[in-house]
């Protein structure tokens, strides 16, 4: 459970300091039961840290004192930044740190702290010209040409004192430190590793030295990201998509945005986000399209994950038993059923995402039972050859088989010694310094150090022509994913026969373990 930290004295990049209504103090009439703000957002984090860590304000923290969890009172700035200093340093788990004036859905709460990320910031980017995959298209510019800025320059009607690229944050600006080519504005919300938590004290201690030459229009949260990045972390970021997250500084406010966020659609953005967003062809476009509304229907029913795998497998059992039967009729119906059983097998993990509910044994039961399926049906496929007098497949279903386990060997074994590899770290600069350029350039030449040799420009060509969008559900087709290997079975098996189905499962497989094993080995020269 990562620990949670409120900023009571963080109101936002668009309110002047002091001239907002604390928290405590807004309500929202429009909500079941009248909540305040802030008594909204602990109900909310309760699950994630019953006791979080609230620093206010002197003038402000006698509001705060009916709440759960420690409060610590603060008289500015800098004795707002120590008090984040010492919170991450007690931390023993993954900090959350959100302004508790937050207006944010649960299931963006619960999206944040998924993250893999070692630290992850919410933003919103200025809207540009985008690629056919919908990456933002953003022209860089050299460096001696780039000046560094703080401005005016306004998003949402909050200032713009970020710089953040595709995947990460790259500067932030304060009063005192300025950005080149700003583009984004930070929302507040963020969510860090507890690895990065002695750097994230370090660095708050000295922004807190540093106080005075900040202006009231600096956000704690961003000061605190300005100290990630000056200090080489890499903060991740994460736009509020199909959700809503706002900080709330009136009244008036509060009544407007509990509005604004009724227009949103919670639990569908929360259904979508049960499904992987890296999936293959097959399962992209004729699975999850429609798997997610069986998962909610399940969901809502009380089935377990569990019991969705147990579904799927009786179903892959039955499917091995009709393909026995080596007649037409037989062939056809095991063909429907191993599709059936795929789909109750992205069901499973939709129902557990979309349910929060995980476990050791689910985990395992869907990574085991996936294998079983795909084994029991060749087995099935080999006797109904040998009752319908296509002739002895064994050998090919042996041969399909080994193949099949050597790719997932390679798989297991690249991912386990990736797990392993200790991440890059990126260069910083000194807080003392204004502009971001030294960090810019820094940055260009570690760019520029990690494209040489003739394997890194391989790779880095491969990487750009997966921004076409053909050449993308190519790459994924060609690794013969789970759902490719199980459209195979049931097509093949349906119009054809055993053989055909395992000489492509064997030509296919062979070719996506070939293309899998170059890559990895590529990879893990470069």
């Amino acid at each position: 459970m990562p620990r949670v930290v409120l900023l009571g004295s963080s109101p936002g990049p668009d309110a002047v300091s002091g001239q907002f209504a604390p928290p405590t103090a807004l309500t929202l009439p429009a909500l079941p039961g009248c909540p305040t703000v802030v008594g909204r957002l602990h109900g909310q984090l309760a699950s994630l840290d019953p006791a979080p860590v609230t620093i206010a304000r002197k003038d402000d923290a006698a509001a705060y004192r009916g709440f759960p969890g420690t409060l610590v009172e603060t008289s500015d700035l800098a004795a707002d930044l120590r008090a984040v200093a010492e919170a991450a340093e007690r931390a023993t788990d993954n900090l959350l740190i959100l302004p508790a004036n937050s207006l944010i859905h649960d299931e963006l709460i619960y999206q944040i702290t998924k993250s893999k990320r070692g630290a992850l910031a919410l933003i919103t980017k200025e809207p540009r010209e985008e690629d056919e995959n919908g990456d933002a298209i953003v022209p860089d510019v050299p460096i001696e040409e780039a000046q560094p800025e703080i401005g005016d320059r306004t998003l949402e009607g909050l200032p713009v004192r970020v710089r953040a690229a595709k995947s990460r944050v790259i500067s932030v600006g304060s009063a005192y430190h300025a950005v080149t080519r700003p583009n984004a504005v930070l929302l507040g919300p963020l969510y860090l590793n507890v690895r990065h938590a002695p750097t994230l004290a370090e660095a708050a201690r000295e922004l807190a030295d540093m106080a005075h030459l900040f202006g009231p229009e600096d956000d704690l949260v961003q000061l605190l990201v300005l100290g990630l990045v000056r200090r080489g972390v890499s903060v991740g970021i994460r736009g509020r998509r199909d959700l809503f997250y706002r900080r709330v500084t009136t009244q008036a406010e509060a009544d407007q945005l509990v509005a604004e966020m009724s227009g949103f659609d919670e639990d569908r953005a929360r259904l979508n986000n049960a499904v992987k967003g890296a999936d293959g062809f097959f399962t992209t476009y004729f699975v999850s399209t429609y798997s997610r509304f069986i998962a909610r229907w399940a969901a809502r029913r009380g089935l377990t994950p569990n019991q969705v795998t147990l579904i799927s497998i009786a179903l892959g059992v039955a499917s091995a038993a009709c393909f026995a039967t080596g007649e037409r009729a037989g062939m056809v119906a095991g063909g429907i059923l191993i599709y059936f059983a795929f789909v109750f097998d992205c069901v499973d993990g939709q129902v557990a995402r979309y349910a929060r509910k995980f476990g050791v044994l689910g985990a395992w039961l869907d990574a085991t039972f996936d294998r079983f399926k795909e084994y029991v049906v060749f087995a099935g496929l080999a006797v109904g050859a040998a009752v319908s007098g296509v002739g002895d497949v064994w050998t090919l279903a042996l041969v399909a088989l080994g193949v099949q386990s050597i790719k997932h060997l390679l798989d297991f074994s690249f991912g386990a010694a990736n797990r392993r590899k200790p991440p890059s770290p990126l260069p910083g600069i000194p807080l003392s310094i204004s502009p971001d350029t030294p960090l810019r350039a820094a940055l260009e030449e570690r760019k520029v150090a990690r494209s040489g040799g003739a394997i890194r420009s391989l790779l880095k060509m491969w990487s750009r022509a997966g921004k076409y969008r053909t050449m993308h559900w190519a790459r994924k087709m060609i690794v013969f994913p789970i759902g490719e290997r199980f459209a195979v079975i049931a097509i093949a098996g349906a119009l054809f026969d055993a053989r055909v189905t395992f000489l492509t499962l064997i030509i296919w497989g062979g070719i996506g373990a070939a293309y899998s094993l170059t890559g990895r080995l590529m990879r893990s020269l470069a």
